[in-house]
Formats: C-alpha cells, structure tokens, sequence
C-alpha cells in the first residue's frame, strides 16, 4: 500500500512500482561487502527491495525488512565508530594518580563507596592515565552518587595542576553540586587537611556579581582555581580557562551538541565525562552513544528510601490531599505535578495555574504554595525552587519542569496528576524528586479518568523502583524519542530499523566493528560502495552527532 496524492490511485500506482522495482532493483549494487551479507545471513539488497515491496511470502518480506534495517543499524554503527576513533586519535595529557593517593582520598569521604562507584571510578582512572581524550557516559539513577565520582575525577586532575569545568543545566543544580563539592573536598576531616582549598572551588552562574566573575576569571587565567562550577555561563565569551583538562557535564540530555562542543573547545583535547540520571535501554546506548564509553552505576547508597507508589483513581484525590496535609504538619513538604500550565478547551487535563489557585484557596488555605511553569521567566523559577529548598514553602505545584535536578531531602510526597500522559522515563523523574533524606517518602499517581487506572506505564511504576527496567519499558511503549533529546542526526532517517531491536543492534554493531578494525578510513578499493552509502547515509541525517 503505497501513500497517494491528488486524483492518483493505488493500482495504477502500483503497477508503476512493480515496472520501476522489477526493472531497477536487479541493477542495484550492493554497498554490504559479500563476506559480511552472507556471515550474516542476509539476502542481496536486489532480492531485498524487490522482496519488501512485491513479497513471495511473509517469510520472505520479513528477510527483507531484516536486511534493510540491518543496513541502516550498520551505517549508523559505522559512523558513529568514525566518530569515536577521530576523537580518540587526538592526544591527551596523563593523569595516573598511584592508587595509595586515591585510597586515601577515598578514605575521607564521610561514607564508604557502593561497588558501582568503585567501579566506575577505576573506569575513569584507566582513561585518565590512557594518553587520549577520555568520552565517557556516566548513567547512574537518581541517588547513586554520581557526584562523588565526579569530584574524585576532579580531584586527579587537579594533583598535577589540570582545571575541571563542572556544568550543570540550572543554577539550582549548580549551587547543590558546589555545595556538596565543597563538603567532599575542602572540609578538613579526623584524618589530614583537605585535598583543596575553598578558594581553589567556585561557583559561575547567571546572577554571580560582576565583581565575582572578574576575580573567577583572573583565578582561572593564573590557574589558582581548580574547579569551576556553573551553568552554561561557563561556556559565555569572557571564560577563559588556563590548563582546562576535563569537563564534566551534568544531565547532558539537556545541553545541544554546540554548547558541548563550546566547552570542549575552552581547553586543548580535555577529558570528557558527561553524566545523566535518566536510564538509558541497552539499545539506544548501543547506537545513539556508542561513540562514548559508558559506565552504569546500577547500585543506590545505603540509606537511600524506597519510594511507595500508589495508582490512586481521580475519585480518590482526597485522599491524596489528607495524606499531603499530614506530611506537612509533621514537618515534610510536597510536589503536586500537572501536565498543562493552563486550561485550554481542548484539553480535559487539569492545568498548573488555575489548580495553583484552588489549591490555595479551597485545599490548602493555611499552607504557603508555590507554583512553577516553564513560561515562567528563568529568575522567577529559581527564586520559587530556593524557597521551597529553603523551607519557605510546603507544597510546590508545578508542570514537568521539575523533573530534573531538584534536590529537597525535606520532600516526601510527590503527587502527579494526569499521570497516564507522561512517559515511564518522566514519571520516574519525578519519583526520584522524593526519597532523597532520612524520611520515608511515597509517589501518588492519579490518570485523568477512571479507565486510565489501567494504564501499563503507571502499572510498570507501581511494580519496580528500577529505572533500567522501566527504560526498556518506555522505550518498547513509546519509542526513542524520550531519549535522544539533542542526538537527533542519523536517527530520525530511520526507515527500516528499530532502535528497540537489541539483538539487530547487537549484530550490526558487531560486524560493524569487525569492519573497523579491517578497514579502519573505509577506503579498500572493495569498500568503495559501503564508503559512498555511508556518506550519503550521514548527510541525509545531517552528519556529526559528537
């Protein structure tokens, strides 16, 4: 069935199709070297077109489709395998910090490191000392102490007299990093003095004083600081480092691909660790950032709450409301999330704004509520956030702005309403909102009509507080699209390929490197045809993805 226009038909369009596939597909040349079609199993790209448009049987339509999607996957696998050997050809300065030094580091943290954070900062001392630019991926769910890998990778940098660019999507995020950064290197313990010195820490972000950036900028110039940590004001102009040597990047998903770039560019070949908190499926971190090295730190710290969550039917919301007050009156706080800012007449979900409104004045009269949305000015959400981090306010209603990067160990409930529209990846966000001090903390989800109740994501949240498990789920329920955020080139061209077939993946991924190793430039002669799909492959989806 092919897709019409105008006064055209189907069957005369098809029989056009059948006169120009029987005609062209036998005269097709083949990209795929004949060594890897047959180690693979797979049919001609002749058989294959004409197969998938004009089939003999299901079974052969499926071969088809199969080597179509095979080659997609294979061409993306290649160009992302080109990315990651142009990066790792560069070179990059040693940092091999003796394992004695790292111990004792280690030591004075005030709490012992899970096995995942042992792991994962061998990973980084590996690349570190390696001689290329490190590019690693760091996922690690909400609470398994990625910070703290973060600053041991810091602090080998700065041994040897390297600087260390932390950036952060928000302020808040960035002020909860430099706070806890500071605790972790530069308060003295039993033991020694501290790795630095307060000075040596400093925090960049929109509203720093003008006073404040001059001494920043003179303490990067002459290298006096060793970490800077900001928003993206640390990739604006004026920020110039001395010996940049590694840049950390926190919840990457939220930067585009030139704001890394710009602050890569800021030092000579430095050390790359990007970091996110949203679990990414085994498939897409095969494909989509296969040109980094990836850690998964899959294990929480001890002392970490296990949320409860509970499917609560519309017709229960009150309930919902006595369990918030009972929160509050013991001293806890709360988040109430909605999936529209405001009402609109096509839209039967319940809006920020106006349940701001009636919350207030109707449910909470005696509370002070803040409310939160994305068409808020970036000054105004920060001064909400502070005060509910501060206290200030017990219950914050807000949109999905919040999912990312909020950190009140005070909040212990998190009520999300209209809860069927938002994806498995999303709604864990928000759950990972709570659960993050000593108190027990519980997520209530309420769909928008009773149906809903059913629905298999909030099914999926109530049966695991996993995030790897649900982001396989998500991404079989709802696509990539949750995940690629920036690193669209090469995946929206996909026509064929499933970016949720693992085994496909993992066999193109395979012959891929098999190629690579062969072939590293794909210029052998016999390579010609592969060397010229691959280039139209990656312009057509406008090229680099680094």
């Amino acid at each position: 069935i092919y897709p019409l226009a105008g006064k055209v038909g189907q069957r005369w369009l098809r029989r056009l199709m059948y006169q120009t596939v029987t005609f062209w597909a036998p005269r097709v040349r083949d990209p795929l070297p004949a060594s890897i079609r047959q180690a693979a199993g797979l049919l001609t790209l002749s058989e294959a077109l004409q197969q998938a448009h004009f089939p003999a049987s299901q079974a052969q339509l499926r071969e088809a489709r199969a080597r179509l999607a095979f080659d997609e996957i294979f061409l993306l696998q290649l160009g992302v395998l080109k990315q990651k050997q142009n990066w790792q050809a560069n070179p990059a300065r040693i940092f091999s910090a003796p394992q004695e030094w790292m111990d004792e580091q280690i030591s004075r943290l005030p709490f012992p490191l899970t096995n995942a954070q042992t792991r994962v900062i061998q990973h980084i001392q590996h690349d570190l000392a390696s001689g290329h630019p490190m590019n690693r991926l760091l996922q690690g769910d909400v609470g398994s102490g990625k910070t703290v890998v973060a600053a041991m990778a810091a602090l080998m940098v700065a041994r040897e007299g390297g600087q260390t660019a932390f950036m952060a999507p928000t302020s808040i995020l960035a002020e909860q990093h430099y706070a806890s950064l500071m605790r972790m290197l530069t308060e003295p313990n039993n033991q020694e003095s501290p790795p630095l010195h307060p000075a040596e820490i400093r925090l960049l972000v929109g509203d720093t004083s003008d006073t404040e950036r001059t001494q920043i900028n003179q303490g990067l110039n002459d290298g006096t600081i060793k970490l800077l940590i900001g928003t993206h004001a640390l990739i604006e102009g004026p920020v110039s480092f001395h010996n940049l040597q590694l840049a950390i990047i926190d919840e990457q998903h939220r930067f585009g691909v030139g704001q890394r770039s710009t602050l890569r560019a800021k030092g000579e070949n430095p050390h790359l660790l990007v970091m996110t908190a949203t679990p990414i499926p085994r498939s897409l971190a095969l494909t989509v950032y296969g040109d980094l090295d990836l850690s998964v730190m899959d294990e929480m710290p001890p002392g970490r709450q296990p949320i409860q969550t509970h499917v609560l039917l519309p017709r229960e919301r009150e309930r919902a409301y006595a369990f918030i007050r009972t929160q509050v009156e013991q001293g806890r706080q709360a988040f109430i999330i909605y999936p529209l800012v405001e009402e609109n007449e096509n839209s039967d979900a319940l809006a920020a704004v106006e349940e701001h409104a009636r919350l207030q004045k109707e449910i909470f009269p005696k509370y002070r509520l803040g409310l939160l949305h994305g068409r808020m000015k970036p000054e105004e959400k920060e001064a909400v956030m502070t005060q509910f981090r501060d206290g200030q306010l017990h219950v914050l209603v807000s949109t999905s702005v919040v999912e990312v990067g909020v950190d009140v160990p005070n909040a212990t409930v998190m009520l999300v309403e209209g809860a069927n529209r938002f994806g498995l990846a999303q709604l864990h966000q928000f759950r990972g909102r709570v659960g993050r001090g000593e108190h027990p903390s519980t997520c209530l989800l309420i769909p928008d009509n009773p149906d809903a109740a059913e629905n298999q994501r909030l099914a999926a949240m109530v049966e695991t507080n996993d995030g790897f498990v649900l982001a396989e789920r998500d991404l079989e329920q709802r696509g990539p699209g949750e995940f690629l955020g920036t690193r669209q080139a090469g995946y929206s061209t996909l026509r064929m390929a499933s970016l949720t077939d693992v085994h496909l993946i993992e066999k193109a991924r395979r012959f891929a490197q098999e190629l690579f190793e062969i072939d590293p430039e794909i210029e052998k002669p016999e390579h010609n045809l592969l060397a010229q799909a691959l280039e139209r492959f990656w312009n057509r989806g406008q090229g680099d993805i680094s």
